[in-house]
């Protein structure tokens, strides 16, 4: 009875440690690595979400290129909806600072 009472408290202790230090490691690389998410909605069709309404594609967003302003055209990136703050939308950037766009086309850099 002593013994199985040994093993659950070191089982206890080991689960303990464990937690207390994998979950600051994970939110920590969740909030300034990477995360995963889902995408869901045809507003990036056919490169995300081709089958429609009916599925979701799920994305690593890389939170680490953002932070080094390393975004480039073409890239899909993740921001806060203007229309509603509680809401996360997708995106394709096709212009960065300085360029001209007209009806969805670059035209070109100042």
């Amino acid at each position: 009875m002593a013994q199985s009472q040994g093993w659950v408290k070191r089982y206890i202790k080991a689960f303990c440690k464990g937690f207390f230090v994998a979950v600051p490691v994970a939110v920590t690389f969740l909030d300034r690595v990477a995360c995963v998410a889902r995408v869901e909605g045809a507003s990036m069709q056919p490169s995300l979400n081709p089958g429609g309404s009916q599925s979701s594609d799920v994305v690593l967003l890389n939170h680490w290129k953002v932070r080094n302003f390393e975004v480039h055209r073409g890239d899909i990136v993740s921001l806060v909806s203007p229309k509603n703050p509680e809401q996360k939308i997708i995106k394709r950037v096709i212009a960065l600072e300085g360029d001209i766009v007209r009806g969805g086309r670059k035209l070109k850099r100042i």
